[in-house]
């Protein structure tokens, strides 16, 4: 997979405060036009890329992830363009460099569970978001994984257009999920990345979801070229 590195530089202005290190969060990572084209190019991927999920549907590039490893694929040029970009920023290894893209689409009022990305990646993911925001919720990770609402650690608002980036403690202590709703309140109690966002936005305000594509791209380190016999 050939990456184009844009060589871009990251600030530390864009690390979220008063949470556990470390989560980065940039707004308009990426242009309207560029949104447009992810989404369209999603949309128009052929119908036997799609899983379909109970709460959402799914599609993998360069391969599906598994524990005996991930037989390698090559990434399309149009979305080797955005791996390139997160690549140019220089937080992965030069080693690990992004390799994956799962693209999650959620239709209003559909969301996922509470959940670790895991050990069949390196521990820094990025997701970059197009169409509509999210809340993307935290919890203190526990020995059974078991989550309860009472537990909310914080939370974080994912705008269209945006890049968000988990590493550190965010990736191995906590565990993340969104909540099945059509709108979301405002709340600075929780949201922890208000000052960041590029809309400022009032206490107590409802914005209602669109249908929002996340594009998360990451590196899995076990890889192979060969087709692998992952049944018994």
């Amino acid at each position: 997979m050939d990456l184009v590195c844009e060589n871009l530089e990251i600030s530390s202005a864009s690390i979220v405060p008063k949470i556990p290190r470390t989560v980065r969060y940039i707004p308009n990572f990426i242009t309207p036009e560029e949104e447009i084209e992810i989404i369209k190019r999603v949309n128009n991927s052929p119908l036997p890329k799609w899983t379909q999920l109970s709460h959402r549907r799914l599609q993998n590039w360069g391969g599906i992830p598994h524990p005996k490893g991930m037989i390698a694929e090559e990434i399309p040029a149009w979305l080797t363009k955005y791996v390139g970009k997160i690549s140019g920023l220089q937080i992965f290894p030069e080693t690990k460099l992004p390799n994956h893209v799962l693209i999650n689409e959620y239709l209003p009022g559909q969301g996922i569970m509470a959940h670790s990305d895991g050990p069949l990646f390196h521990p820094i993911v990025t997701t970059i978001s197009c169409g509509s925001h999210t809340l993307l919720d935290f919890y203190k990770r526990n020995e059974t994984d078991h989550v309860e609402v009472s537990n909310l650690e914080f939370t974080l608002l994912l705008e269209r257009r945006s890049l968000l980036i988990l590493e550190n403690d965010l990736y191995h202590k906590y565990l993340h999920s969104i909540s099945e709703r059509h709108c979301d309140t405002i709340s600075r109690k929780n949201i922890m990345n208000l000052d960041l966002c590029a809309v400022k936005y009032q206490e107590n305000e409802v914005i209602d979801r669109g249908t929002r594509l996340s594009l998360t791209i990451r590196h899995v380190p076990k890889t192979s070229k060969l087709k692998l016999k992952l049944g018994r």
